[in-house]
């Protein structure tokens, strides 16, 4: 049986750059559960520990931050905010909202690699 260095859920509405997060996460070790939206990502985060969550702040129905404002207390999960909103005061409202990093879109996928690893190590 396969060791996957952690187990990560990537949230977001595009599916070009959610299959490109998972083939990434995937080559580099990584057991990848996706979702759609927040929503889904709530019915995923009640029945599955994740190690980390890659978040996108916008999509339709509720936002990543809205997300995170709703389950950061309940959720012992860091999360990675990836998103499109690359002035510094979004930046500023997602770390203050709880997330533990911020990736502007576009992004280069080792970055990503780089800073999953320091958040789990």
């Amino acid at each position: 049986m396969k060791k996957f260095e952690a187990h990560i859920l990537v949230v977001d509405d595009d599916d070009r750059i959610r299959d490109l997060v998972k083939q990434y996460l995937i080559e580099n070790n990584y057991l990848v559960t996706t979702a759609i939206s927040a929503e889904d990502a709530q019915k995923k985060v009640n029945i599955i520990k994740f190690d980390l969550i890659v978040l996108d702040i916008m999509m339709p129905g509720k936002s990543g931050l809205d997300f995170i404002e709703e389950n950061k207390k309940a959720l012992d999960t860091p999360i990675i905010l990836l998103t499109a909103k690359g002035q510094a005061e979004e930046r500023v409202k997602g770390l203050e909202v709880g997330a533990d990093d911020y990736l502007p879109k576009p992004f280069e996928p080792k970055e990503l690699i780089l800073r999953i690893q320091n958040i789990l190590n």
